[in-house]
């Protein structure tokens, strides 16, 4: 890969993520469980499926995008925001998902009526990426795009 090209995947790949998140936690999620026919079950059954998938997708995004910034060479502040991005991915595959599918086990097996805290945790830690992303994306913008000769422009 091409350090042009890296540099060209540090601003798609956040706006690609973005993207995802919007698609699946404001469009995709809400409107499911609003469709005729869908059950509870069905819609948490689903929403597993998606998520998942949502899930890997950001894995391999964000294995891309550090790739893309080791190739490119990227300064600190691409590198923490990068960590935090990860760190709050992480955690939210490796504490939130976990306690959100147990969650929904048991109101599969009739156990619970629904309703639950941890939702607002992966909703929250999907807005704090959402944030990250737009951090970064400004970030490298800013790196990479020229800056506009305002003096000689009339």
């Amino acid at each position: 890969m091409s350090v042009r090209a890296s540099l060209a995947l540090r601003l798609v790949l956040p706006a690609i993520w973005i993207g995802m998140i919007i698609a699946i936690d404001v469009i995709e999620a809400p409107l499911k469980f609003q469709a005729p026919g869908i059950t509870i079950p069905l819609g948490l059954g689903i929403g597993r499926l998606v998520f998942l998938a949502m899930n890997i997708a950001e894995l391999v995004t964000a294995a891309l995008l550090a790739a893309a910034l080791r190739r490119s060479r990227a300064d600190r502040r691409s590198w923490t925001l990068f960590g935090a991005l990860a760190a709050v991915l992480l955690v939210k595959l490796l504490v939130i998902r976990p306690l959100l599918a147990g969650h929904t086990d048991a109101v599969l097996a009739g156990l619970d009526d629904g309703g639950s805290t941890v939702h607002y945790f992966y909703i929250a830690a999907d807005v704090v990426i959402a944030v990250l992303l737009v951090w970064f994306v400004v970030a490298q913008a800013r790196r990479v795009l020229p800056e506009p000769d305002v003096a000689g422009s009339r």
